[in-house]
């Protein structure tokens, strides 16, 4: 994917801050695999600087004079589609234009801390470098949407595939639930996905994504208002129900228990699971769910780095559940779905736009 003849990810740094710009060249900098191309101080410069130094990867801020992130980003992806990542703030206002940005093409997004706290400082670092060696691995806009078919850089396009039915292996089966994962690449994987099934679907999904606190209740909403069913945040003591999808909460773990014939939310404080780095855990939410449901359900595992998920849905397929994981060409990330591949637990690998169409199927 790295494009420098010298190995190194090359990274375009856009933000009108000049605080923010030292910032993020300083932690770069320090990792020998990335070079800072240079940087933009408004979204007008960095169209500019996009199209003459091709760079890899580019860090963009939202809120800029001139031309914001997102009229920036639109303009790139139409004239030098490149990887970007958005630095987004912890706000609502700050989560509902991270959204439009990945809906424009955007590949992940950075939460901006600006405290003062060592312990925000070295989050946000950890962040940055994750993301931005992510991003340099990912594949430019390889997600398809409902209405449009996928934007890419060098990649023949992917329309979104046909709504006939297609043979499958779980003709007969039954499930009683639906848990979802996914990470880089999952806001707008998800919204494909869920965006297929309807409105009358007899069984109660739960999503779990790694996002932030402040913004898993606005994508929450957002989908909501782009879906059939009926999407909401999940909260402490939530019954999964037909119709209903629950967005696990961030900044926090999600478990799965059974309280007579229901299946109920628990979330918990991440300190009670440290084992687990990313937050919230899809691997903990799909085990304490294969466990709850005694395996009665389906697993399904999206676009994102890491293998999150794969003990997960190792844990489901023991106890006789069914499991879909996306494929390598629709995924932005071909992390924790390859885990999933790799390991020998995806009963199906289907490309993103089908994967609705399948969960669908198994109203009868």
């Amino acid at each position: 994917m790295l494009t420098s003849r010298s190995g190194k990810t090359r990274v375009l740094i856009v933000d009108d801050s000049s605080f923010m710009r030292m910032a993020i060249r300083s932690v770069l900098s320090k990792d020998p695999s990335f070079d800072i191309v240079g940087t933009a101080a408004d979204g007008m410069e960095g169209v500019e600087k996009a199209i003459a130094l091709k760079p890899d990867v580019i860090t963009m801020d939202v809120e800029m004079p001139r031309m914001d992130g997102i009229a920036a980003l639109r303009q790139i992806m139409a004239k030098a589609p490149t990887r970007v990542l958005m630095v987004s703030t912890l706000t609502n206002e700050g989560a509902k234009a991270t959204f439009e940005a990945l809906d424009a093409g955007a590949i992940d997004y950075i939460p901006k801390n600006v405290t003062d706290s060592a312990e925000a400082q070295n989050i946000f670092r950890e962040e940055l470098l994750r993301k931005v060696r992510e991003a340099g691995k990912s594949y430019v806009g390889r997600v398809a949407t409902a209405s449009s078919p996928v934007r890419t850089a060098g990649v023949t396009p992917v329309a979104a595939p046909p709504t006939r039915p297609t043979a499958s292996r779980f003709t007969g089966k039954k499930i009683n639930y639906v848990g979802i994962g996914a990470s880089t690449g999952g806001p707008v994987a998800l919204q494909e996905v869920l965006s297929r099934i309807p409105v009358n679907f007899p069984y109660g999904i739960i999503v779990g994504i790694h996002m932030p606190k402040a913004f898993t209740g606005p994508y929450a909403d957002r989908l909501n208002a782009k879906c059939s069913m009926t999407i909401r945040e999940a909260v402490d003591g939530d019954v999964l129900k037909p119709g209903l999808a629950l967005i696990a909460p961030g900044g926090m773990h999600t478990t799965l228990v059974r309280h007579g014939t229901s299946i109920v939310v628990k979330t918990v404080p991440t300190s009670a699971y440290p084992q687990y780095v990313y937050i919230p855990s899809v691997d903990l939410m799909m085990s304490s769910m294969a466990e709850a449901t005694n395996g009665s359900m389906l697993g399904v595992i999206l676009t994102g780095m890491g293998n999150d998920g794969f003990k997960g849905m190792q844990l489901l397929k023991s106890k006789g559940g069914l499991t879909i994981a996306q494929d390598e060409a629709t995924s932005t990330i071909y992390g924790m779905p390859r885990a999933c591949v790799e390991g020998g637990v995806a009963d199906e690998v289907l490309p993103l736009g089908q994967i609705g169409f399948e969960i669908s199927k198994f109203m009868g």
